[in-house]
């Protein structure tokens, strides 16, 4: 059965993408159903809250963080890290949803709203989570959103030094495979730059988006 059996047609229609306002902003409302999400992401679009708790924001930044599969910068200590760990997918969605949204984080934004969302998306076979795991417990990972060639990554954390990173280099390795693959980080912070991300125009992403769209989903999702 394919992953969007029995999914209800958006009801929206997205402004385009381009029109947002300087904090890339470009919409609020609708509703965080399954096929609004896949809509929004299909057009260039992603969804966050205007402030925790409030109505739905859909944003296309000018310019948007992105990371090659292939271009994942993994340093010696991140190689010797990655040992540590056990790489788990999809066995602890919740559980990683919960862990990116713990208040304690600052600028947190997964809210119930969010959070009960990406549940829903999960449950219809779109959104995924990669888990490392330490001495059988959940030390780390990432969560995001699969369509086509495209993943949509919205949130990591960790437990113990490295669990995420070593979740983001489970993902590029098995993103690598030789079809069109992009994960979409949406901003490109020091961070994430150190890994490898790159800022790119939005012109250049959305005119990327139809062939990403049109590959097929990667073995591991």
């Amino acid at each position: 059965m394919p992953a969007d059996a029995g999914l209800d047609a958006c009801r929206w229609a997205f402004p385009d993408p381009s029109s947002s306002d300087e904090s890339g902003l470009v919409a609020v409302g609708a509703d965080l159903e399954p096929a609004t999400l896949l809509a929004a992401y299909s057009c260039g679009l992603f969804p966050m809250p205007v402030k925790p708790g409030g109505r739905i924001g859909w944003w296309s930044p000018s310019e948007r963080g992105v990371l090659e599969p292939s271009g994942l910068i993994v340093h010696r200590s991140l190689r010797r890290a990655c040992r540590r760990f056990e790489v788990r997918v999809n066995t602890a969605f919740a559980e990683v949803v919960d862990g990116c949204a713990d208040p304690a984080r600052p600028h947190g934004w997964i809210d119930d709203q969010m959070r009960a969302a990406f549940v829903r998306l999960h449950r219809a076979g779109f959104a995924h989570s990669v888990e490392t795991w330490l001495d059988g417990e959940l030390a780390g990972g990432l969560y995001g959103v699969a369509v086509g060639g495209l993943f949509a990554g919205e949130s990591m954390f960790y437990r113990a030094s490295d669990a995420s990173k070593v979740a983001l280099v489970a993902l590029a390795a098995e993103l690598d495979d030789g079809h069109p693959r992009l994960i979409d980080v949406q901003w490109a912070t020091p961070h994430l730059r150190s890994l490898g991300v790159s800022a790119i125009p939005r012109h250049q992403y959305l005119r990327r988006l139809p062939e990403l769209l049109a590959s097929p989903l990667p073995d591991m999702l």
